[in-house]
């Protein structure tokens, strides 16, 4: 079939499975480095107990059949070794079926990872990700032309990550319709960045020609996507350009990069120099991916019909594989930043006289003289979920007694998530937690205290208590 391969694409299929196979790398070396913690045996949300309430068919994963912290770490271990591998080229130097092994292994290996991951991977990222990673598996390697059904499912994903954000915004918070929902974003988003201060302090009109650029990049220009070449390569360089600006303005995970990468796949054709032809793909894949084309098709009708509903849901993944999903985010903005700080005390009996030492985190707000650091790509994902908790102590009912639990023995695996350790001799004989209201400082202010925000008490989130009270409770 002619019509099936375009050799010309085949820039932007490099780009785009080399960007993936990296960030491959770092979802698996964030779920090695924080897994024990939150879903290992001993963690917060363990595993063992998960799969014990979920059946196979709700949440396919390996770890349905076995799991040990060990055989966790070594899955994980070999998806990063795997993933790397594949970004220096592995993919391109085998044959095509093995091309399409080593990507459908790197999916289903996430895919079990982050079927028990429960709340800590419950973020969009985590589906576009692997909705990504399925269409990689049928893209081909460098032994071929690339096929351009999928090329264009590729564009298909990246409009709905698009236009359903720029959709749930324009349907829900008012300051997105009158623009000024920057006044307070760079300021309340889960985790600023080190620049996130000073996009908070550009001139309030420059913030809503933000807020107007970014409907223009998410509610018109993902339709030029579906436009002949160049439009549709410049399109998708504007969507590259709005991506970068939010990369340097807050820590949002891989959900830029993988938008990125999305991007460029669309736009490579721009300067892309002439290829010699590629070979024409087999008849055995030409079918492969005409029935994966005509299943992503098929599993798109849900996704598509949440785009034109009024109650669109957003982040929301329709079957346990997820292979087409929805997406949006920040339909709603907080205007006030809210921060729980974790406190420990050597003091059996407290007092007003107590002395309280604070447990700093990576990312998550907390001393105030120190600035905001760029973690993105890699996910934090105890901070971001603390940031919810402060929003909602729903958020955090599952999870924050047993991780107060961890603190009170000072677990290794828990401490690891934080910056340090207060109490690096003995555990601390209480914890508490309060909610404190977080701005940034002024200018002025910045000049006189050195300091990048300001905080104000505002409540008790857990009253102090010690290990014996948490017996029976985690």
């Amino acid at each position: 079939m002619a019509w099936f391969s375009d050799s010309g694409y085949w820039l932007g299929r490099l780009v785009f499975q080399r960007t993936l196979a990296v960030l491959y790398v770092v979802a698996f070396l964030a779920a090695v480095r924080q897994f024990r913690a939150l879903i290992g045996a001993r963690g917060m949300l363990p595993v063992p107990a998960y799969v014990d309430m979920v059946p196979f068919r709700a949440a396919p994963s390996v770890f349905h059949w076995h799991y040990s912290d060990r055989f966790f770490a070594l899955w994980s271990w070999s998806g990063v070794l795997l993933a790397a591998a594949v970004a220096a080229g592995a993919a391109d130097a085998v044959p095509l079926w093995a091309s399409m092994v080593l990507w459908a292994a790197l999916w289903a290996m996430y895919l079990s990872i982050v079927n028990v991951g429960q709340t800590w991977y419950g973020f969009g990222w985590e589906s576009l990700l692997l909705e990504a990673g399925s269409l990689a598996v049928f893209l081909g390697n460098a032994a071929t032309a690339p096929p351009v059904t999928v090329m264009w499912l590729l564009r298909w994903l990246l409009f709905r990550v698009e236009f359903g954000a720029g959709l749930i915004k324009m349907r829900g918070d008012t300051c997105w319709r009158d623009l000024t929902c920057l006044y307070y974003h760079h300021e309340t988003q889960p985790m600023p960045g080190p620049l996130s201060w000073f996009f908070h302090h550009l001139p309030k009109p420059l913030h809503r020609v933000e807020v107007a650029a970014n409907h223009v990049a998410q509610l018109a220009v993902p339709v030029l996507l579906f436009t002949p070449q160049p439009i549709a390569g410049w399109a998708a360089l504007v969507m590259v350009v709005t991506q970068l600006w939010l990369v340097l303005s807050g820590n949002f995970a891989w959900l830029n990069w993988v938008t990125i990468a999305l991007a460029l796949s669309a736009a490579a054709p721009l300067w892309a120099q002439p290829a010699a032809p590629l070979p024409a793909p087999p008849v055995w894949f030409e079918v492969l991916v005409l029935l994966a084309t005509a299943g992503v098709l098929a599993l798109s009708y849900r996704p598509a019909r949440n785009l034109l509903a009024r109650q669109q849901m957003m982040n929301t993944s329709y079957e346990s594989l997820h292979l087409v999903n929805s997406y949006g985010a920040f339909g709603s903005i907080t205007r006030v930043r809210r921060e729980i700080v974790v406190e420990g005390t050597a003091d059996a009996v407290t007092g007003p006289d107590t002395t309280w030492l604070a447990y700093e985190f990576h990312g998550k707000p907390g001393a105030v003289r120190r600035l905001p650091r760029q973690f993105a790509p890699y996910h934090l994902r105890l901070d971001w979920l603390m940031w919810f908790a402060a929003l909602s102590p729903a958020y955090a009912q599952a999870w924050f007694v047993p991780f107060v639990a961890r603190l009170l023995e000072n677990d290794r695996d828990t401490l690891r998530l934080l910056r340090g350790n207060p109490f690096p001799d003995l555990p601390p004989a209480r914890i508490r937690a309060r909610v404190f209201r977080y701005r940034f400082t002024s200018w002025r202010e910045l000049r006189d205290t050195g300091a990048w925000w300001h905080r104000t008490e505002e409540r008790e989130f857990l009253p102090p208590l010690a290990r014996s009270a948490l017996r029976g409770r985690r």
